[in-house]
């Protein structure tokens, strides 16, 4: 089983199916998720906090600009796809996004 912390704010969109599709880097360690496989979720304000979630999809691009392209930034929890690019540059700037590329998880809450 996989482990991801996240912000609250998408900790909880994610854990109430609001949010159904969790953006990062493509990184070794997200290199190693397959569809089918088990994440348990940790809010990072609660480390008690925690759910899981079976992968669904897996959605791959350059940068997140190139992958909003391809996932409605709604189901990423984002209002637009403007938020969906600036919130994800202040996790991860622009020049890690090129080096790794990124990731959306899609995952059903089991």
């Amino acid at each position: 089983m996989h482990k991801m912390k996240v912000n609250e704010k998408y900790y909880n969109l994610l854990k109430s199916g609001k949010k159904d599709i969790e953006l990062r880097l493509y990184d070794e360690k997200r290199r190693q998720i397959q569809i089918g496989d088990l994440l348990e979720f940790s809010n990072v304000s609660d480390s008690g906090d925690t759910f899981c979630a079976r992968v669904v999809n897996l959605y791959r691009a350059p940068d997140f600009a190139a992958l909003s392209h391809r996932i409605d930034c709604h189901r990423a929890g984002m209002e637009s796809v403007e938020e969906l690019i600036n919130v994800l540059a202040e996790f991860y700037p622009e020049e890690r996004q090129k080096e790794f590329g990124v990731v959306g998880i899609e995952v059903k809450r089991i």
